[in-house]
């Protein structure tokens, strides 16, 4: 069986820490808890069983996927559910997903094996091909609309260019343009509710007990832990229902609440360990395919991290970014371990060579 033990070990031990967080943030009741092990459990199968599938495999057929995802978001378009005056739903047979969970492994699986195939680093015919494969599902993901989510994916296929060898000059001139376009981009493309974010960024006790709400509520939490915290279950921003949506991206305010800056710094060193890990095996792939693919998976969990911790300490505005392996959520942490599982089957290729 192709297992990267180490990689295994470091993902028990998150789980295991998550779920503890998990149980306290919401409000010491087993049903979150429970929901997610389940779902953790089919993660974990999904996880092993992609291990063992070989990368040419992946490589020849990850467009199928891409594919697929791309029609789905289509269906979103036309026949998605809605709520909270978003579309990004799909309801088959009484469940209920996101569609653009399954772009987030498309696009990196597409771009890298379109990649692989050329000359790198890629010339510019090459690139804009790249680029058309990774705007066509964030703009679709953006008319939903989820602008995180957008911008997550657009960053996992851009990754992937970068570790293709994208020139210098190419992303200082897209650096330039982004900036050039931040004025037009606020007044036409960005939603009211965006541009409140923002602003709530900026000044959230402008609001505060409307927009500015949550963050504060965050702040406050994260800051009365202090070093040692308040201890598990007796957050008392959390516990008395001050901090919204604790159970899920606002999960780590619940962390530095109660197991404190050790409690925050212990999970820092597990993702530090886990993004170890993964550049290892990305700089230690047999193919190209493989090392874009397990670059792309690696520094878009950072991206994950980095977005949502900075959120939710009010460096970034509020854009809906779980915490892997912590926040309560069913499609996005079997898209997690999916990844995970696309990683292990490049850490263990070399295995699969050498026994063939």
């Amino acid at each position: 069986m192709h297992i990267d033990v180490p990689l295994a070990a470091l993902l028990i031990v998150l789980t295991l820490y998550g779920l503890a967080v998990l149980y306290s943030a919401g409000g010491g009741q087993w049903y979150y808890v429970k929901r997610q092990a389940v779902f953790f459990c089919m993660g974990y199968v999904l996880m092993i069983a992609v291990a063992q599938v070989n990368l040419a495999f992946l490589e020849r057929w990850g467009w199928a996927l891409y594919l697929f995802g791309f029609v789905l978001l289509i269906l979103v378009l036309v026949m998605g559910v809605g709520a909270k005056g978003a579309q990004r739903w799909l309801s088959l047979g009484g469940f209920r997903f996101q569609p653009s969970e399954v772009m987030k492994l498309a696009v990196p699986m597409m771009v890298a094996a379109y990649l692989a195939r050329r000359m790198l680093p890629p010339s510019l015919k090459y690139i804009v091909a790249s680029l058309a494969m990774v705007i066509g599902p964030a703009v679709l993901i953006l008319k939903q609309p989820d602008l995180g989510t957008a911008i997550l994916i657009a960053m996992s296929g851009l990754i992937v260019l970068f570790f293709a060898g994208l020139p210098w000059r190419y992303i200082i001139s897209a650096g330039v343009m982004v900036a050039a376009s931040a004025w037009p981009a606020w007044h036409f493309l960005l939603h009211d509710y965006q541009r409140t974010r923002i602003l709530t960024l900026l000044n959230p006790e402008a609001d505060k007990l409307g927009a500015g709400w949550n963050i504060i509520q965050s702040k406050t939490a994260i800051g009365s832990g202090g070093w040692p915290g308040k201890g598990w279950l007796n957050g008392t921003q959390s516990q008395l229902d001050f901090l919204p949506e604790s159970h899920t991206d606002f999960i780590i305010a619940v962390l530095a609440e109660e197991f404190g800056l050790k409690g925050v710094l212990l999970l820092m060193l597990l993702y530090g360990l886990l993004l170890v890990r993964g550049i290892f095996i990305a700089m230690n792939a047999q193919h190209t395919y493989g090392r874009l693919l397990a670059g792309s998976i690696i520094f878009t969990l950072f991206v994950y991290i980095f977005v949502n911790i900075g959120m939710v300490a009010g460096l970034l505005p509020v854009v809906g970014v779980p915490l892997p392996f912590f926040s309560h959520g069913g499609t996005a942490l079997l898209t997690l371990m999916i990844s995970f599982g696309l990683l292990m089957a490049v850490s263990t290729e070399r295995r699969r060579v050498l026994k063939s």
